[in-house]
């Protein structure tokens, strides 16, 4: 599977949906992860997918 990476200015404005916090490339690039709320946003064909319902908790190994 190849990794598409975020564009840099998309990433550097990226926060947590729910916290507003900052968030960490997980995943080799298929994840942001936001450690104050423990979950996992997925990022699909490059795109982060910012949906609090899409998230998953850290930990689990939820393979997509």
């Amino acid at each position: 599977m190849e990794v598409m990476t975020l564009n840099p200015q998309l990433r550097a404005i990226l926060v947590c949906p729910k916290c507003k916090g900052a968030l960490l490339d997980a995943d080799e690039g298929r994840g942001l992860d936001c450690a104050a709320c423990a979950v996992r946003f997925p990022v699909r064909d490059g795109i982060p997918v910012m949906l609090i319902d899409e998230a998953t908790p850290l930990g689990s190994a939820s393979a997509e």
